[in-house]
């Protein structure tokens, strides 16, 4: 339902930003930011969303949801969460590959962004 969604994992994986040192603590944030820029430049989307909650699954990782102009005026400004995840399509190399594909080289290349 949002196209370009990504979820970010540290390597190693930890339970929370706190239990990273500073220099990995920065590297995950700046790469969190990189792949936000990826996202919105390989979609086009009109803003991105960054969520790090971390209280159902006790290791880091940030969701990042592409915000449209076109989504529907009762989700728009909601958070992602409101949307039917139940209903939503599975990732499929054929259907979303070429997104994929694009996020990855804007990331190869930060210089295109």
């Amino acid at each position: 339902f949002l196209p370009g969604y990504c979820l970010l994992l540290p390597d190693p994986v930890v339970a929370s930003l706190n239990d990273l040192d500073t220099e990995a603590r920065t590297a995950y944030l700046l790469d969190m930011a990189r792949l936000g820029d990826a996202v919105l430049q390989a979609t086009g989307a009109l803003r991105m969303n960054y969520e790090i909650l971390g209280n159902s699954e006790p290791e880091l990782h940030c969701h990042l949801f592409p915000r449209y102009a076109s989504e529907p005026d009762d989700k728009r400004t909601m958070p992602a969460w409101f949307y039917d995840w139940k209903n939503a399509v599975p990732y499929t190399e054929h259907e979303h590959g070429t997104l994929c594909r694009a996020i990855a080289e804007l990331l190869e290349n930060p210089s295109t962004y």
